[in-house]
């Protein structure tokens, strides 16, 4: 399970029109969900997602927190951060999981989420989304919890 994080003052994420998520100051993380995982690796990913320090404390060292600062998390699911692009020039997206398990995995994750941590909002798995953010730094990490 991947996850592009964002260090953001503010995003939004858009369907037909219509704001489905939005956060302030947080986290944007786009969630890309590969063959052979499940809720243990969503599990570790969120946990991962909270507690990584991206945020500057007193002295200005990236030592804080999602969670240590009580900023949004907002969650966005895309499959193409599995594509295979190692070669050609079209991706390939065979290390993807089959859209069923890729929904249940990202509502698992959202659900998760919500629980464990607030403000909390995210976009909708198969969605044609348009994303709107402010990138803060910019700051932008991409993390991996290896499926099986």
């Amino acid at each position: 399970m991947i996850g592009l994080l964002q260090r953001v003052t503010g995003a939004r994420v858009d369907v037909g029109g219509a704001c489905v998520g939005k956060i302030d100051s947080g986290l944007l993380v786009l969630v890309g969900i590969e063959r052979g995982d499940n809720e243990a690796h969503a599990d570790r990913l969120l946990e991962r997602l909270l507690g990584y320090r991206v945020f500057a404390d007193s002295q200005g060292r990236m030592n804080l927190s999602v969670r240590d600062v009580g900023g949004g998390l907002l969650l966005v699911p895309q499959f193409t951060l599995v594509a295979d692009t190692r070669k050609g020039t079209r991706p390939g997206f065979s290390g993807g999981a089959a859209p069923d398990l890729g929904r249940h995995l990202f509502e698992y994750l959202c659900k998760q989420a919500g629980g464990a941590h607030q403000p909390m909002a995210n976009g909708i798995f198969g969605a044609d989304m348009q994303v709107t953010l402010t990138n803060d730094g910019p700051v932008t990490f991409w993390l991996r919890v290896p499926g099986s």
